[in-house]
C-alpha cells in the first residue's frame, strides 16, 4: 500500500420526529457503507427507507482518508468493540440550501474527531465501521504502522552557578521604636 490510502463511503442520516419543546425534529448518522455511487452533499439525497416518525436518507459520499502519521489511533479504534467509524455534520451555511446539515468528513481516527468536537459547532457521531471497511483499515495500519520506541527523558545536569549573579540577602531595616507595640504605646 501506498503512504495514504483512501476509500470512498457512502454517508446515511437519518431524520427523526422527536418530542421536544424548541424542536420538531433531530439529524444524526446512522450508517456508511463503502462502494457507494458517487453523491453531491449539497445536491438531492437518496431516500433509502422510511417509518413512522423517521426517514434515512443517502446524504452524501466521502473519502475515508487514511494516513501514516495517523496509524496509532487506527489501532486505538480497530481495538474497540466495535470498532467506529467518526462522521462530522455541519450546518448548512448556504441560506438557500436544500438541506440543513452536510455531510463534511469521516474518519477512523479517534484523535482527529476530536479535534472537531472541541469547536463546538460540528456534529460528531459514531456508526459502527462495516467489515469490509475495518479490512480495508486494518490492511492499512499492518502495512504502515511503526512502533515508536519509549525513550526516557533524561534531566539535563545541573548548570553551573553564573559567578556573576550572587544571591544577597534582604537588607535589615531598623525598626521604629514604636513598630509592634500598637498606637500610644511607647
Amino acid at each position: 500500500m501506498e503512504k495514504n490510502e483512501s476509500l470512498p463511503l457512502g454517508v446515511v442520516i437519518e431524520w427523526r420526529r422527536v418530542d421536544h419543546p424548541w424542536k420538531d425534529h433531530s439529524w444524526l448518522p446512522v450508517a456508511v457503507f463503502a462502494g457507494a455511487p458517487e453523491i453531491d452533499s449539497e445536491g438531492p439525497w437518496t431516500r433509502l427507507r422510511d417509518g413512522e416518525g423517521w426517514v434515512q436518507y443517502h446524504c452524501g459520499t466521502l473519502a475515508l482518508q487514511l494516513f501514516r502519521a495517523d496509524t496509532e489511533g487506527y489501532k486505538v479504534n480497530l481495538g474497540q468493540t466495535p470498532p467506529r467509524v467518526f462522521v462530522v455534520l455541519r450546518d448548512n451555511d448556504d441560506p438557500q440550501g436544500a438541506h440543513d446539515l452536510l455531510p463534511f468528513l469521516v474518519t477512523a481516527n479517534p484523535y482527529e474527531a476530536q479535534h472537531y468536537l472541541d469547536n463546538g459547532e460540528d456534529i460528531v457521531e459514531t456508526v459502527s465501521m462495516p467489515e469490509d471497511v475495518i479490512a480495508f483499515v486494518q490492511a492499512f495500519v499492518d502495512a504502515n504502522h511503526v512502533e515508536a520506541a519509549f525513550t526516557k527523558r533524561k534531566r539535563d545536569k545541573a548548570k553551573p552557578q553564573d559567578e556573576s549573579f550572587s544571591r544577597i540577602a534582604p537588607v535589615e531595616r531598623p525598626r521604629s521604636p514604636t513598630s509592634g507595640r500598637g498606637p500610644g504605646r511607647g
